[in-house]
C-alpha cells in the first residue's frame, strides 16, 4: 500500500504527534492479530482503516480504496519510554478529512480493544493446582 499512495496527489501534509495509547495498540494489534490489519470504522459508512508497520490510512471502499487520510513516516527509532508520544507525517488527500479525524482515532482505539480482547488468551484454563 505504501507505493501506491506515494503516486497519489496529496492535499496537505504535516508533521504531527501520535498518542502514545494510539500508536501502542495499532503495534500490538500487528503483533498479536495480523499484519497488515483492516477493519471498517464504525459510523463512517464505507471508509476502512488499513494499518501496516510503518503506514497506516483511512481509505474509502466505494471508491475503490481511494485514500482519505495517511500517516507514515513514524519516528520511533529514538524512542525510550512507551509512554512518549510518536512524531509522524499526516497525509491529508480530501479537502474534508479533518471532519473524520477524531472519529477515526476514537474507532481505532475502540475496535482494536474489543479485537484484542478477543484474542486474549485465558490463563486460568491452563493453571494447574499445586498440592502441598
Amino acid at each position: 500500500m505504501n507505493s501506491r499512495i506515494d503516486h497519489i496527489p496529496v492535499y496537505e501534509s504535516r508533521q504531527v504527534t501520535l498518542r502514545s495509547q494510539d500508536y501502542n495498540i495499532v503495534k500490538i494489534a500487528l503483533k498479536r492479530i495480523s499484519n497488515p490489519l483492516r477493519f471498517e470504522i464504525p459510523k463512517l459508512r464505507t471508509l476502512d482503516f488499513i494499518l501496516e508497520d510503518d503506514l497506516w490510512v483511512i481509505v474509502d471502499r466505494s471508491l475503490n480504496d481511494i485514500p482519505i487520510m495517511a500517516w507514515n513516516d513514524f519516528k520511533n527509532h529514538a524512542r525510550t519510554n512507551l509512554h512518549e508520544d510518536i512524531h509522524c507525517l499526516k497525509r491529508i488527500y480530501h479537502t474534508h478529512a479533518h471532519m473524520i479525524h477524531d472519529k477515526a482515532i476514537e474507532a481505532l482505539q475502540l475496535v482494536l480493544g474489543e479485537k484484542l480482547s478477543e484474542t486474549q488468551i485465558d490463563d486460568t484454563d491452563n493453571v494447574s493446582q499445586l498440592n502441598i
